[in-house]
């Protein structure tokens, strides 16, 4: 798929799994995506679960949804903590409600359920987070798509 013009945000916060964060990261890169990382604000840099580290471009108050065609949130331990800052929450909900591509890997659906944006909607995640979920309102499947 080509990505060239495309701009995509790529949530973060410590915890984050690894795998979940690089691969999306050099594959939107490689597909002609600008990738854009965006912390929460409560550092410069963030550490995976496994070690590695990135930088982020910018926090989350200082972006704008409307200049962003969709967002990829790596699981791992991160959403929990990502979902503690308003405007990262409000990011994910404002790029869902301009009707772009919202995309949540593993534990990620926390932030979809902070965002209040998953009532009514199927869905799959890891199986720990199935019953916030739920409660949040979604028809979650224990299934790939």
């Amino acid at each position: 798929m080509e990505l060239k013009n495309k701009k995509v945000v790529i949530p973060v916060e410590n915890m984050f799994n690894d795998l979940e964060f690089w691969y999306p990261f050099y594959r939107l890169k490689e597909a002609g995506a600008e990738v854009v990382v965006v912390g929460s604000g409560s550092a410069e840099k963030y550490t995976g679960k496994s070690g590695t580290e990135t930088k982020v471009d910018a926090g989350a108050g200082q972006v704008d949804a409307s200049d962003f065609d969709g967002i990829v949130i790596p699981g791992g331990y991160a959403p929990d903590l990502m979902r503690r800052y308003p405007e990262m929450v409000d990011l994910v909900r404002d790029i869902h409600n301009a009707g772009k591509v919202v995309a949540a890997i593993c534990h990620a659906g926390w932030m979809l359920a902070s965002a209040e944006i998953v009532k009514g909607r199927t869905l799959t995640s890891f199986f720990a987070i199935k019953d916030d979920l739920v409660h949040a309102g979604a028809n979650w499947i224990d299934q790939e798509k």
